[in-house]
């Protein structure tokens, strides 16, 4: 029933392939989920800079 699900044979270096990639996909959507917090953190920094350079306090 599985084979005729697949639609043919699958052979273990194809299921090691498919195996890897979605290694990589979980691999690469955390690091995704990593980039975009430290961008968040660097505007965040950046923008707590600019309105420190304002010289008013209640800003910063």
């Amino acid at each position: 029933m599985a084979k005729a699900l697949f639609g043919h044979v699958v052979t273990p270096a194809e299921l090691r392939v498919v195996e890897e990639n979605a290694v990589l996909r979980a691999k690469v959507r955390r690091l995704e989920r990593e980039l975009e917090e430290l961008r968040a953190q660097r505007d965040a920094a950046i923008a707590h800079e600019l309105l420190s350079m304002t010289g008013d306090p209640a800003l910063a």
